[in-house]
């Protein structure tokens, strides 16, 4: 089984404990290795490496400088399925993300999406997950964050009646319309908005 990106980059890492390395070597080691099992470069392995910053499994030095410490870095819980349900996951999907079709003989990084998501309710068997490239993976991300927008913006629009702040108020009732002319999050309803000769009453 080949090697995703980010298996790749720890693997440089983890051998080179504790020590401040640029990115671009690790950039250029990882291609060469990618390039060995697959036909196409890896895509973007620089940003795989700021994720992993973020994820708190490696250290940011300063600008494009980063270190691995075995010992001490400060690594988040991360609620993820085990290495062999997701190859479970990728062999039933056919190695292929379920929304585009593509797979790593495309030069794209294959994740294991958790199809309900921990905190509501989801978990990690085989059935609660699905093959997406990485592309589709932020996408479904981002919805997640725009759900969240969309909920603020409904807390927001709430309490600006209650203060009767019609600059607010009309200002929520554009961002609810937005979302609804892209055809963004339908799934939330968006509160009922009085039009101007109900709020002149």
């Amino acid at each position: 089984m080949p090697k995703s990106i980010n298996e790749l980059i720890m693997q440089y890492f983890q051998s080179h404990p504790n020590k401040d390395l640029p990115h671009g070597p690790v950039v250029d080691w990882v291609t060469k290795q990618y390039l060995k099992e697959n036909p196409t470069p890896p895509r973007d392995p620089w940003r795989a490496i700021r994720k992993l910053h973020q994820d708190g499994i490696l250290i940011k030095v300063s600008k494009g400088i980063y270190r691995y410490e075995p010992h001490n870095t400060k690594q988040k819980v991360i609620f993820d399925f085990s290495d062999e349900i997701k190859e479970k996951i990728f062999e039933r999907d056919g190695y292929k993300c379920v929304v585009c079709g593509r797979g790593r003989e495309d030069g794209v990084e294959l994740c294991a999406d958790h199809i309900k998501p921990k905190d509501k309710g989801g978990d990690n068997s085989i059935d609660n997950g699905q093959t997406l490239c990485m592309e589709h993976n932020l996408i479904k991300k981002n919805y997640s964050q725009t759900e969240a927008g969309k909920r603020f913006f409904i807390k927001l629009y709430q309490k600006a009646v209650k203060m009767n702040d019609k600059k607010i108020i009309n200002f929520c009732k554009c961002v609810f319309d937005c979302y609804d002319i892209h055809g963004i999050n339908g799934h939330i309803t968006r509160p009922k908005i009085k039009d101007r000769k109900e709020e002149a009453k």
